[in-house]
């Protein structure tokens, strides 16, 4: 039988380059430009800087903008001309797996995987009671900083004495998510782009420090209408104008990092296979958590063999389908805490066209009729870029 690594590669998949050009990397290259140090477990600061073409600053900005994939800005890069001018130099980033916001921000706030993090996917079965929990609205967890237990970087570069303030929506100051991987930052709240990026200049203004912005509505327009549409042309426009205004409209001395979260792909309706509607994907199977594209099958004790065989018969090769031992090898969760093993599935499906696996009895109908979806491992989700403007 093939190492379940090259399983994935023979799929076409892209497996997550944890400590190298990821978006783990993203904020301890910016600690790194302001001379400040990561926690020795997160790596080096400075090697991440240089690895990532980080120059030295006395002003950090980090945006993040919620689901602008790599490939996707290349294709539809017509719509945003200042991003376009930045793209032959940009650094092409993975992120982590699954490929999705609250593992990423995980990723992005740690310098963790989601093997330590527990921020497994949208959804995850939570050890305690073995129901579902909900990670981006945090509903089912329990305490943020007792299910995610590494340290904020934001909290440490504060610690460091770095000056750090978050740029986002007001519902998210304090939020079951912003707790968990990037609390310790002065949160400011402010609604639109214009309004985030002109709390941004205000704070830079003040003085030496890092600032990290967080934009979702391109992530948003995705989900709705595909990243393919009209509409998300329109979305990414607006907010590349709104980031080239950031990016002249900065003192001297700043450095621009504009990263992303995940990808996105199209999804076609007549490919989401439904488990409820599928007795043999049922079959010995406790609960289904993540998402469509990128699931964690939780099976009765004993029985995780038999339904990973099960559910590659069916699927084919619509999805990679591993035992959790096997993910694992093959460091789709990069290190694996003892108390987050159980939070991961002990079947682990990784969609590879553009289908998916639902599960009508515990997804909204709204969610399953998202035209965009993300989560798996292949280049369209897992490639962000990285945007360096100095």
């Amino acid at each position: 039988m093939r190492a379940p690594a090259d399983v994935l590669d023979a799929a076409g998949l892209v497996l997550p380059d944890y400590g190298g050009l990821c978006l783990d990397r993203v904020l301890p290259a910016a600690l790194g430009a302001l001379g400040a140090p990561t926690p020795a477990e997160v790596g080096d600061a400075e090697e991440a800087r240089r690895r990532l073409g980080v120059p030295t600053a006395d002003r950090v900005v980090v945006v993040l903008v919620d689901g602008l994939g790599h490939r996707m800005l290349a294709e539809r890069a017509g719509h945003a001309p200042f991003l376009r001018r930045l793209l032959p130099h940009a650094r092409v980033l993975t992120c982590g797996f699954p490929s999705t916001t609250a593992s990423s921000m995980g990723l992005f706030g740690t310098g963790h995987g989601t093997g330590r993090t527990g921020l497994a996917g949208y959804t995850v079965r939570n050890p305690v009671d073995g129901a579902l929990a909900n990670l981006v609205a945090w509903q089912g967890a329990g305490e943020p900083r007792s299910w995610q237990r590494r340290p904020s970087l934001l909290a440490h570069a504060a610690e460091q004495g770095v000056v750090v303030h978050s740029v986002g929506p007001a519902a998210f100051a304090g939020s079951g998510l912003t707790e968990a991987a990037l609390h310790g930052a002065r949160y400011l709240g402010a609604e639109s782009l214009e309004a985030r990026v002109d709390a941004t200049l205000r704070v830079l203004r003040t003085g030496p420090g890092l600032v990290y912005l967080y934009w979702g509505q391109v992530d948003k327009v995705g989900h709705q209408q595909g990243w393919r549409s009209a509409q998300w042309g329109d979305e990414l426009a607006a907010a590349d104008a709104e980031l080239g205004r950031l990016a002249r409209s900065v003192p001297g001395g700043t450095v621009l990092m504009i990263t992303a979260d995940h990808g996105m792909v199209d999804v076609d309706p007549a490919r989401l296979l439904d488990v409820a509607a599928e007795p043999a994907l049922r079959r010995d199977v406790e609960v289904v958590a993540g998402e469509p594209r990128a699931v964690h099958v939780h099976t009765v004790p004993g029985a995780a063999g038999a339904v990973a065989d099960r559910w590659r018969e069916r699927l084919g090769d619509a999805a990679v389908v591993l035992e959790r031992s096997e993910a694992v090898a093959a460091g789709l969760f990069g290190e694996v805490d003892a108390h987050v093993e159980p939070v991961l599935g002990d079947v682990v499906v990784a969609a590879t066209g553009t289908g998916g696996i639902a599960d009508s009895r515990t997804q909204t109908p709204h969610s399953l009729l998202l035209r965009g979806m993300h989560g798996s491992l292949t280049a369209g989700e897992m490639e962000i870029p990285l945007l360096v403007v100095a």
